[in-house]
């Protein structure tokens, strides 16, 4: 059986969409027919910054992407060169958006005493979705630092519309409590909690014009003990219970739900994960990004649904018990 759905005439703002859930996501929305706005805060690879039509180059207007146009830088948090909004803090691994729910696919520099990076997993056909790809023409992009209040103005301000947002932007690195600064653990916070709830905020006012969706990307991290990410895992908790809060005091105008994301597969898990990682899932492989797309889609659409979580974690993962008591046998 085949589901298809059609957001032809809808408008979807996807946070940190340039790559791995994110652009899967966002790559779904725009397959679908919908007008898709992605932002982020340094440029997709292969896109430079355009100007902004008032003068200033860091606030780019929404505009079309093509090959051969200037854009706006775009954020995925790859590692790449630090903003300086955020830089190095206090000596420990920057602190980048990334548009991974999971730490481990985050894209950030692991902190002191971080897990060994493995290889050999390979990476899925379905991270590979480029919603900024030859040809798309529904799919546009604006620099936009969703931890900024005034990113978050201007960014609402410039839209006509909106029928779904999809608060996708979130990571940290590894982060120890004893071992890393309390400016860290803020930031964290600060990207994964408070910066969806203000722009949950900021986009009411369109959302509930058009009876539109919000949709949380949460993930395990945020119902199951989440040692060396304490700051991450309490941040997506709140998330959860942010979700069902707003669910609560915006129906039946706005919808809010929120995914509740396992381990991913996407471009950064082939350096995190151990081969035979797919085997602690118990449907035997982590989620694609195409996983979490369907969950949105089906979230964002018309619906009776409210204030509910979708676990998209293939049956969680095993306990370690399990092991043991198999390796007694």
């Amino acid at each position: 059986m085949t589901v298809t759905y059609d957001y032809t005439g809808k408008v979807v703002l996807v946070t940190g969409g340039t790559k791995g859930l994110g652009a899967g996501i966002a790559a779904a929305f725009a397959a679908a027919g919908a007008e898709v706005i992605i932002c982020a805060r340094t440029a997709p690879e292969g896109h430079s910054p355009a100007s902004h039509p008032s003068g200033d180059p860091a606030h780019p207007s929404v505009g079309h992407l093509s090959g051969d146009s200037p854009h706006p830088s775009a954020d995925h948090l790859s590692g790449n060169s630090p903003q300086p909004s955020v830089g190095r803090l206090s000596g420990d691994s920057p602190l980048h958006e990334s548009s991974d729910p999971v730490y481990a696919n985050s894209g950030l520099t692991a902190g002191q005493g971080a897990p060994t990076p493995r290889t050999g997993l390979g990476a899925s056909r379905d991270t590979a979705a480029d919603p900024l790809g030859a040809g798309r023409r529904n799919v546009r992009f604006v620099q936009a630092d969703v931890r900024d209040p005034d990113d978050i103005e201007r960014l609402i301000a410039g839209l006509p519309r909106l029928d779904v947002l999809v608060n996708n932007a979130g990571g940290a690195p590894y982060a120890p409590i004893s071992e890393t600064s309390p400016r860290l653990h803020a930031r964290i916070i600060e990207l994964n909690l408070t910066a969806p709830l203000l722009l949950s905020q900021a986009a009411y006012p369109l959302l509930a014009s058009s009876t539109g969706a919000i949709v949380m990307i949460g993930s395990s991290s945020g119902v199951r003990p989440s040692p060396g990410t304490s700051a991450y895992g309490a941040a997506k908790a709140g998330l959860h219970h942010l979700s069902a809060c707003l669910a609560a005091e915006w129906a039946p105008h706005v919808r809010v739900n929120t995914v509740v994301v396992g381990l991913a597969r996407t471009e950064a898990a082939a350096s995190h994960y151990a081969p035979g990682a797919d085997a602690t899932i118990p449907a035997g492989r982590m989620a694609l990004p195409s996983d979490v797309a369907e969950a949105c889609l089906w979230l964002a659409g018309p619906s009776y649904v409210t204030g509910a979580q979708v676990l998209v974690h293939g049956g969680g993962e095993t306990p370690a018990w399990r092991y043991l008591s198999e390796h007694d046998r």
